[in-house]
């Protein structure tokens, strides 16, 4: 593109003359104006000069095209060629407007009429082909034009006795901000159009779209929308009615109070509401929807805006009708700052989260699942009574009976009732009277007959710890009790394998991670006076060994290695955590001789449980792993086990050897066990630990 005719050869220049030549001597007018059209550009090839004095020449050519609407498509074709390789050169656009002003009235002359006649082509319609053409030129011009250059187009439109399709493609095509501020100038135009040709709501309609965009001075604005609603209200069709309110919906909620907005709303559903014409425009009526909620985002106002529901009713069709809730609910999530109570808006959303949930089927996909439940949980995290507890467990048992089909929903149920029971108990500063302990017990109930009801197995088991914890916390030692042994007897039926991101992922490690979870709250339970010395442990233990494992899994020696952190905490004097106003054993047995022994035969019982899965790991193929797990046993007894016992100080010795026995063992990480077991041996009461580092040998590869 960067170049000047001073730096082509003759060779080229010649040839391009050529092409120009040829082009010329074409006789028809319409294909010799179209090829020189397109190959416009190839003047610079030639001067300097010759884009602008061909463009003034084009121009005046077109005046020779007898149809009108062929005219006018030559026209936005030049000024499209013009914008490309000459966008400087606005005399030309004008020239082709102003050429087209003058030649208009050949639309209603003879020739055009009785062609019409013999086509059979109504005038409206016919005049609609021209809007596209009119459109395009008035945008070349219109862009980046000065307010006067605007203020003239709009002058000679006026010329021509305000005719409508002109009007419309100024209002297309002029910046917003131009028309907003003539707004009056353009409805007393739109006013005087003669309506046969072009309909005067598509007027509107156009002038609407630019009020959506820019503002009008302020004193019109009210006058603005009655004249606009005058010619609105009166349209017969409901398709020309609905297209062209749904644009003015926007100004209205921009621009004045909830009073116009419910005037608005009310007219729209007495014209679309006979024979159900709503049925054919849910698009439009979707779009009224997205545009009040727009601008009218403080839901106490929205909902006591009289015919926002009724107009709600209108949705007919499920799948419609379920969207535009999406719409109001993802709206009241991204408005609503603060928590709410009122009854309005609790009664309104609840109807529009019911109508979500009910539209969940056997057909609907996880992903769209995922979704609804999302909103319906924002919606239930925003719903808060203050101390009225009572209050807000009601409205939670009541959400529960709507949204029972959505698996997330019961999940943020219970989460919110748990934490209810915590706030209960945060405000009596753990000392319940007999009306709040009975609060949170109905807390309590909620949480354990809802959890049931969920298919996730995992989510079960982490929901019946949690719940047992808030319990517990809560001095229900009864009921926490009960979570446990449900969570407990659920540990068999959970499955080798579940769908985790739709994926099928091996269940070890959730199992093993939920076990370790539970391990750490077991340490604070209270054993039952009628159940026996730790008979939770006990159980699960039994439950751990009955389960099933993958032959190539250790989760269950590192599922017992944890038992024995477990049981080792149990033995000390004084827990190192507690629950507040809870006994637990160290408070109950107060280090009883009998509990102990107790601890000491289960400890005795795993340590037997993991020996002889070492013992199953001499294999080969299996070695490393017996490395592997024998070095994390020690390191248990090492941190847990008190070495002065000969037997515990022998074994400890045995699984050193053993991780090193067939070279499989890490020597940077024997080499730094010995030196902080030196180490250790050197702090007060701990000179056993120099006998059993002597003891142990660290074996070379060699």
């Amino acid at each position: 593109d960067n170049f000047s005719p001073e730096s082509v050869n003759d060779t080229a220049k010649e040839t391009c003359l050529n092409w120009f030549f040829k082009i010329a001597s074409i006789r028809e007018l319409i294909p010799r104006f179209y090829v020189e059209a397109a190959v416009l550009k190839c003047n610079k090839f030639l001067s300097k000069t010759g884009i602008s004095e061909c463009l003034p020449r084009l121009t005046s050519m077109i005046r020779g095209i007898g149809d009108p609407l062929v005219a006018v498509y030559a026209r936005a074709y030049l000024c499209r060629v013009g914008m490309e390789v000459a966008p400087q050169l606005k005399e030309s656009l004008n020239k082709n407007f102003f050429d087209f002003l003058l030649t208009f009235k050949q639309i209603h002359g003879d020739t055009v009429q009785n062609q019409l006649v013999v086509q059979c082509v109504e005038f409206p319609l016919y005049l609609t082909l021209y809007s596209p053409a009119i459109d395009w030129i008035l945008q070349c011009i219109a862009y980046r034009a000065p307010e006067i250059l605007l203020t003239e187009m709009m002058e000679r439109c006026k010329k021509l006795g305000n005719n409508a399709l002109l009007l419309n493609s100024v209002m297309s095509a002029f910046r917003a901000e131009f028309i907003a501020a003539r707004s009056m100038d353009f409805i007393g135009m739109i006013k005087e159009c003669d309506e046969s040709g072009f309909p005067k709501h598509l007027l509107f309609r156009s002038l609407g779209l630019n009020l959506a965009l820019a503002d009008p001075p302020e004193n019109d604005r009210l006058q603005i929308l009655n004249e606009a609603w005058k010619v609105i209200t009166k349209l017969k069709n409901p398709q020309d009615y609905i297209n062209c309110a749904e644009v003015w919906v926007e100004y209205t909620c921009r621009h004045f109070t909830k009073r116009e907005v419910n005037t608005v709303l009310a007219d729209v559903i007495k014209h679309m509401t006979p024979d159900r014409a709503f049925e054919d425009a849910y698009p439009q009526l979707q779009s009224i929807i997205q545009k009040v909620i727009t601008y009218i985002y403080d839901f106490s106002l929205l909902f006591s805006v009289e015919k926002f529901l009724p107009f709600l009713d209108m949705f007919q069709k499920e799948n419609v009708r379920v969207e535009v809730c999406k719409c109001i609910m993802e709206s009241f999530i991204k408005h609503q700052q603060e928590s709410t109570k009122d009854p309005v808006i609790l009664n309104a959303l609840l109807h529009i989260c019911k109508t979500m949930h009910d539209s969940v089927n056997a057909l609907t996909l996880e992903d769209e699942k995922r979704m609804l439940a999302a909103l319906i949980n924002g919606f239930i995290k925003m719903v808060s009574f203050g101390r009225d507890f009572e209050q807000q467990l009601s409205f939670y048992v009541e959400a529960r009976s709507m949204f029972c089909n959505l698996e997330p929903v019961l999940v943020q149920l219970i989460h919110s009732v748990n934490q209810l029971a915590m706030e209960t108990r945060k405000v009596m500063k753990g000392n319940h009277s007999r009306k709040t302990a009975a609060f949170v017990r109905a807390c309590v109930a909620f949480c354990f007959i809802t959890i049931p009801s969920l298919s996730s197995i995992f989510t079960r088991l982490n929901l019946y710890l949690h719940s047992g914890q808030v319990a517990l916390a809560n001095q229900c030692l009864s009921q926490a009790d009960a979570f446990f042994k449900a969570a407990v007897s659920l540990v068999p039926e959970v499955p080798k394998m579940i769908s985790v991101d739709g994926k099928m992922r091996p269940s070890d490690a959730f199992l093993l991670e939920f076990l370790c979870n539970f391990f750490s709250t077991l340490l604070v339970v209270p054993d039952h006076p009628e159940q026996g010395v730790l008979f939770l442990v006990r159980g699960l233990l039994n439950v751990i060994q009955d389960y099933t494992w993958e032959d190539n899994s250790d989760d269950k020696v590192r599922i017992y290695t944890n038992v024995l952190h477990l049981l080792s905490a149990m033995t000390q004097e004084a827990y190192i955590y507690r629950v507040d106003k809870v006994d637990s054993n160290d408070t109950l047995y107060g280090g009883d001789s009998k509990f102990l022994g107790e601890i000491n035969k289960l400890c005795e019982t795993v340590i037997a449980q993991i020996l002889d899965h070492l013992k199953t790991l001499g294999k080969e193929e299996t070695l490393k792993r017996q490395s592997q797990l024998a070095l994390c046993f020690f390191n248990t007894i090492l941190a847990h086990g008190d070495l002065r016992n000969n037997k515990l100080n022998q074994l400890s010795v045995n699984l050193w050897n053993l991780a090193q026995k067939h070279g499989f063992a890490d020597t940077k990480t024997m080499v730094k066990t010995l030196e902080y077991i030196k180490r250790r041996s050197k702090q007060p009461e701990m000179s056993h630990f120099a006998d059993l580092a002597l003891r142990l040998p660290l074996q070379t590869r060699t």
